[in-house]
């Protein structure tokens, strides 16, 4: 699983969906656009559904557990760009569609952990 760090978040998923994830998010900096991102919440991590809103002002970080960049799938690319071009945002799904789950233990932002803490 690798990570995507941001604003104090930490977000897991998967090396291959992390790195669709890593090509639209930069295609989408690199234009200076900002826009909404969502996922559906593992069990271990609560189930439900998050969201935030990614600028290009913002730094970002990727963390892949892998040493080898997965395949990329342009049909895959294709359809995640195009989700984050909508209204609704980038809504995080694999290859065919489906949603991923993010299970990431951290994925709130630090200072709401630490407050509950």
């Amino acid at each position: 699983m690798g990570t995507m760090s941001y604003m104090g978040m930490v977000v897991e998923f998967d090396d291959r969906v992390l790195t669709h994830l890593q090509i639209v998010i930069m295609q989408k900096f690199r234009r200076g656009e900002a826009f909404p991102m969502s996922w559906v919440d593992a069990v271990s991590i609560g189930s439900g559904r998050s969201a935030m809103w990614l600028t290009p002002s913002t730094p970002i970080f990727f963390k892949f557990d892998g040493s080898r960049v997965p395949a990329i799938d342009p049909d895959w690319v294709d359809r995640l760009t195009r989700s984050a071009e909508s209204p609704r945002g980038l809504i995080v799904t694999d290859a065919s569609g489906e949603l991923v789950h993010a299970t990431g233990a951290n994925h709130r932002p630090v200072a709401l952990h630490s407050a509950r803490n």
